[in-house]
């Protein structure tokens, strides 16, 4: 049996209860305090700007560097021969067969005229059919120099990727520049590039 001092020095059930809602209601307090300031100076999140560039205005840097992805023969009105190169990652990516490339990967495509070589013609004479088989080489620059730079967030409207086209190292109009993405929509299974790598 408690004494009538122990009585006294022990608190009852109802105050237990006004000391355990008091803390909960400042531990409340303190959380909304906190998510209160977290929210205010988090940074705000834009909506995508419909405004956003979708095109490259500058030549990346040391493109004619990096490694070859493939080669390519367009006929018609284009009718030259080109490479497709790319940066590390793109690199990287196309070898391990990854798709999506991933942020950063970067792929330029340089182009020269379809020219016959003649002299490749003379010395082959012997061991080819004449006028069946013919030896055509890269000749002068042509149809710009062109580039995929991959960027979710500054082109997002275009399925990810920024397009490039220069002529004499500037940028090329951005009216010529429209067909750009809505040719590529054609393969976005394949993360919009045409060019497949060739090992």
């Amino acid at each position: 049996m408690k004494t009538k001092n122990e009585r006294e020095l022990t608190p009852s059930v109802a105050v237990r209860r006004n000391l355990l809602l008091k803390w909960i209601t400042f531990l409340l307090a303190a959380v909304v305090a906190v998510i209160c300031v977290v929210a205010v100076a988090a940074p705000e999140s834009k909506p995508a700007d419909k405004d956003a560039p979708i095109f490259v205005k500058e030549i990346p840097a040391g493109y004619r560097d990096w490694k070859l992805i493939s080669v390519a023969h367009e006929e018609g009105n284009l009718t030259d021969i080109r490479a497709i190169l790319g940066n590390d990652l793109a690199i990287k990516a196309y070898r391990e067969g990854t798709l999506p490339l991933p942020e950063g990967a970067i792929i330029a495509r340089i182009a020269w005229s379809y020219d016959a070589a003649e002299e490749n013609n003379k010395a082959f004479v012997p061991f080819v059919k004449q006028g069946v088989q013919r030896s055509f080489v890269a000749g002068h620059p042509t149809n710009g120099v062109q580039f995929m730079v991959k960027d979710s967030k500054k082109y997002g409207s275009t399925g990810g990727w920024g397009y490039g086209h220069f002529n004499d190292s500037k940028p090329a109009a951005d009216s010529f520049m429209q067909s750009c993405f809505p040719c590529h929509k054609a393969i976005k299974s394949r993360d919009y590039i045409f060019a497949r790598y060739a090992p």
